[in-house]
């Protein structure tokens, strides 16, 4: 549900940083009553439309500087993260289509959206396998296999291109990315503007 604090969370669920972010988010977003507009998207079709690169293709140093950057956060955090995953990268799209289902029938999503991350980061696990997917799931929904019906409607599917093509719009070029009464925050190392901004 929306609420009149709304964050627009747009993520990748195969993002290290969402994951990193998924939590102080949500403490964030209810310590300041404000609900949060979960939005799954393709980030590589809005790395096409904004000039992002996807991680492979980037340049030796970018890559070691992202490992840099992540070791720190991990101290920083005191957060579990597997720097260099088991699976990594690996498809990205049932696991928006599962989140985006369960959103459209009414499930909370939140945990279930860090469950997914969390088995990517630190379980070890292939997010792209349908019954690891199967297996998070029915941790968060009554009916495993509806979900996974719903997640192939195309109900489900035009909303998630809708997410994918709103998000440039929106001023997204990453992930995560929260938006705030219009005001673009890129990166879980941004969430202490967004902090302040919703006490505003």
């Amino acid at each position: 549900m929306v609420g009149v604090k709304s964050i627009r969370y747009y993520f990748w669920t195969i993002s290290d940083w969402a994951y990193l972010g998924h939590r102080r988010l949500v403490e964030i977003a209810n310590r300041h009553g404000a609900t949060i507009d979960y939005r799954p998207v393709d980030l590589p079709a809005i790395y096409a439309k904004t000039g992002g690169i996807l991680l492979g293709q980037r340049a030796q140093q970018r890559q070691d500087y992202r490992f840099a950057e992540l070791r720190r956060w991990k101290v920083r955090l005191n957060d579990p993260i597997n720097i260099e995953p088991k699976f990594s990268p690996v498809a990205h799209e049932l696991s928006s289509r599962l989140l985006i289902a369960a959103k459209l029938g009414g499930f909370p999503v939140s945990e279930f959206t860090f469950d997914v991350m969390k088995a990517a980061w630190v379980e070890e696990r292939d997010i792209s396998d349908p019954n690891t997917l199967r297996e998070i799931a029915a941790r968060h929904v009554p009916e495993v296999e509806q979900l996974f019906d719903s997640a192939a409607s195309s109900e489900v599917l035009a909303e998630y291109q809708r997410y994918t093509d709103d998000a440039p719009q929106d001023g997204v070029f990453g992930s995560p990315f929260y938006i705030f009464k219009g005001e673009p925050f890129w990166g879980q190392d941004r969430l202490d503007f967004l902090d302040e901004a919703l006490a505003r």
